[in-house]
């Protein structure tokens, strides 16, 4: 019997639990140091363990991350550290080959080698997971193929996207994947939730430096610092370039660990979100930022761009802001009851639909689906 044909049969039609062995090569699960994959790989892993899977997450060995590992060994699952494909083919092909499930994730470095190996090798169901969708089909728009490649994405069982709406119907039309479904960010309530602190900063942004993000916080938090000088403003992020002219009243960190988001969200009146701009061009792509906000009951204040308002409704649960004017606005003019009640009413959403439990189940759900539906792929 096929590796597909026990699955089915041991999931059954009505799809029973079953334990899957998964192997996820991602960016980086051990360091938070200016990505938001790691959070992001941790929260899912964490999650699909306690479901009763078996995960083992493979990480390139890159200096950056391992001068800056805030989680060198996660407490879930396996995770091993790899020097580079040929290591990770020599030691990990047999993993690969028994697995159930198989994601390779967006900016693995040589993803495109290393998805190769990986749908050749994989006898169960392979995913290319993309944390960067807008960006990566930008980047394919000028031939850019840094970790992914146009020829590739037919060979991946499925395309699971940080961006829902019309991106998935042109993952499958124009480039040509067997099946483009979201998998959002989310966030683990255990970690993000209101707690009781003094209020330090009547607004926060906290994200690395992108120079397609820097126009809107200079306009909608920088701006607004410089013409409300009795407000108290903080940015915490790495490698913002020295050139950058702070007002008095904004605070800097240069960076924030993720066991200091919550104590850093829960000390805001309000919080900021910034959309990178290929982004805001799909729609669709909330930010892991934005759900962990939102799980500390903090209430929002966010760029616009389309969808949003499926994850949050405008004016209840999130501020939208298109200007520092409407910014200033809300900050002046917004009562503490009701910025307590759009926190909250904003932290409710996240409960019912963006927890890290919800995406483990839906990916789950996805993998139990394809594995019924398994067909050959396409040789390489």
């Amino acid at each position: 019997m096929t590796l597909q044909a026990q699955h089915i049969s041991t999931c059954g039609l009505a799809g029973e639990a079953h334990s899957l062995n998964i192997v996820i090569i991602g960016l980086t699960i051990t360091s938070s140091w200016g990505n938001g994959h790691a959070t992001t790989y941790r929260s899912l892993v964490r999650e699909l363990v306690r479901r009763g899977h078996s995960v083992l997450f493979l990480e390139h060995d890159k200096p950056w991350y391992a001068n800056n590992r805030d989680m060198p060994n996660p407490p879930f699952g396996r995770t091993e550290l790899y020097a580079d494909p040929e290591d990770l083919k020599h030691r990990f092909t047999s993993d690969v080959r028994a697995a159930d499930l198989v994601v390779v994730g967006s900016y693995v470095p040589q993803g495109v080698e290393v998805g190769r190996w990986a749908t050749r090798t994989a006898t169960g169901v392979t995913a290319f997971y993309d944390i960067d969708t807008p960006v990566t089909l930008a980047k394919l728009a000028r031939g850019d193929e840094e970790y992914v490649s146009r020829d590739l994405i037919p060979h991946y069982d499925l395309y699971l996207s940080f961006t829902g709406g019309p991106t998935l119907r042109r993952l499958e039309r124009e480039f040509g994947s067997p099946r483009a479904l979201p998998l959002y960010c989310s966030v683990d309530t255990n970690l993000y939730h209101p707690q009781p602190h003094e209020q330090h900063w009547d607004l926060g942004y906290l994200g690395t430096y992108s120079d397609d993000r820097q126009p809107t916080l200079e306009a909608l938090l920088l701006d607004v610092a410089r013409n409300w000088p009795q407000g108290r403003f903080v940015v915490a992020g790495p490698q913002y370039p020295a050139s950058i002219d702070w007002p008095q009243n904004v605070e800097r960190i240069e960076h924030l660990p993720p066991s200091m988001h919550r104590a850093f969200y829960n000390q805001q009146a309000f919080t900021l979100n910034v959309t990178r701009a290929d982004m805001i061009r799909a729609g669709f792509s909330p930010s892991v930022r934005l759900f962990e906000a939102a799980a500390c009951g903090v209430p929002i204040i966010s760029d616009a761009w389309e969808g949003l308002d499926t994850f949050f409704t405008p004016g209840e649960e999130i501020i939208v802001a298109h200007s520092s004017s409407d910014v200033l606005a809300a900050l002046q003019q917004i009562t503490p009851d009701e910025r307590r009640r759009i926190g909250q009413r904003a932290r409710e959403r996240i409960l019912k639909q963006h927890t890290a439990a919800h995406r483990a189940a839906e990916l789950e759900r996805y993998v139990f689906e394809a594995l019924k539906n398994h067909a050959t792929r396409p040789s390489l």
